[in-house]
């Protein structure tokens, strides 16, 4: 990770060593998790989860909620190995595995990586072009602009950075929370939805795949790791301990907080589009039935909410493709140089004229390859005691890591299928 990252931070040295109480303890530990989180709401998710909830209306509400619960037990995990051993999952992966395995590593999740930073650029340019009407290429160089200025954020540092992405986090929140406000959804349909498991036939199913794969993110799980590493620095057991406590409540927060933002776009497609016979697909279809049913200030908060979710995603898997070529084979090149070479992909299909929501849609095929290499060194290496020590998983915890494992794996294996 980047040096900023590793730099001791005072506050949570006082919060440590007992001299700041109350509420004030949690305030340094704020931000990995936030971070990692933006990836749960990129545009990706905004495809499934509007075609989930204007197919099916509120039927698949409790896919998110379950894939929600599944990501944070699998962000704690990661979170907990850079706390235990000062180190980020690929880099771990490379010490135990062989030179070629970590290779072959490597380039997986450079390629799923790449296939996260396309969905997500893709998205930005599309949030521009449907606010200002600019055409999509012309957009796609505006958010090219703009990925480069978030990334700027963390030659600043980690403080700056975190601060940086939660407020554009946030910003989004806020944006669905309008939207909820304009669609006027049905109290018990939701909580119907929400707590009773339902599926309408062999497209329910793969929408519901579709939800858990656009869900469980594998570049979030090797970058949480990388962002808890060096970021306060434990020197005793009973010290890593307490960080990972505060670290929770971090993550807690954070997964609420994209779980409701993934809810709120399946309800507001359920409450205005599966209410009126709506069959929406594709994101631009989306902007311009908000406008139509509810009004242009719908539309607009639509389109802030995708072009910052898409802004922010994209440099965050900037952030995450740096550290799994550091960690898997030692090399880097330049953060900036890392940012134009990825940009070149989504231009190009923006310039071939591709629609932009099936590019979104085979990413997310892309996606659901790679989450299987991420998790299961990750679960086999935070059941090590002698790599963990104290922060070890309880036997519980393996158990319960190895079933989501299975079924992650499983249902991203029937979705490649269904693809193929």
């Amino acid at each position: 990770m980047s040096e900023q990252f590793m730099d001791k931070i005072d506050p949570a040295q006082h919060v440590l060593s007992g001299k700041t109480k109350g509420i004030r303890r949690f305030l340094p530990f704020l931000g990995p998790a936030f971070i990692a989180a933006v990836a749960y709401i990129d545009p990706g998710n905004f495809a499934t989860n509007i075609s989930a909830g204007s197919q099916y209306g509120y039927l698949l509400l409790w896919v998110i909620l379950f894939s929600n619960i599944m990501a944070l037990l699998i962000q704690t995990l990661s979170a907990k190995l850079g706390i235990a051993t000062g180190k980020n999952l690929p880099e771990v992966a490379s010490e135990r595995f062989s030179k070629w395995v970590s290779i072959g590593l490597w380039i997986q999740a450079e390629l799923v990586i790449m296939a996260t930073d396309l969905a997500e650029f893709i998205g930005a340019a599309l949030g521009f072009n449907l606010l200002f009407h600019i055409p999509l290429l012309p957009s796609a160089c505006i958010a090219a602009v703009g990925s480069f200025l978030i990334l700027e954020l963390q030659r600043r540092g980690a403080r700056h950075l975190e601060a940086g992405i939660t407020s554009l986090l946030f910003m989004v929140a806020l944006s669905f929370v309008i939207e909820v406000f304009y669609a006027k959804p049905e109290p018990g349909a939701v909580m119907h939805g929400l707590f009773v498991p339902g599926l309408e036939g062999m497209n329910s199913l793969l929408l519901a795949v579709g939800i858990l794969g656009a869900t469980v993110m594998p570049h979030a799980i090797y970058l949480h790791s990388g962002l808890t590493q060096k970021r306060v620095v434990g020197k005793s057991e009973a010290e890593r301990k307490k960080i990972f406590q505060f670290e929770f409540v971090d993550i807690v927060i954070a997964m609420v907080i994209a779980g409701a933002v993934n809810a709120s776009m399946l309800i507001v497609a359920a409450a205005l589009f599966f209410k009126n016979g709506l069959h929406v697909e594709d994101i631009d279809v989306a902007y311009t039935e908000l406008g139509n049913l509810v009004g242009p200030a719908a539309a607009v908060f639509f389109g802030i909410g995708l072009l910052i979710a898409g802004l922010s995603s994209s440099s965050v898997g900037t952030m995450a493709g740096d550290m799994v070529m550091q960690g898997f084979i030692k090399k880097r090149i330049p953060l900036y140089v890392r940012r134009f070479v990825t940009i070149v992909p989504p231009i190009v299909i923006i310039a071939l004229g591709i629609n932009p929501t099936k590019a979104l849609v085979v990413s997310q095929v892309i996606l659901s390859f790679g989450i299987g290499f991420a998790l299961v060194p990750l679960i086999m290496f935070t059941s090590n005691k002698k790599l963990m020590g104290s922060l070890v998983n309880r036997r519980i915890t393996t158990i319960v890591a190895w079933g989501v494992a299975a079924l992650v794996i499983g249902l991203n294996l029937f979705l490649l299928l269904d693809f193929v």
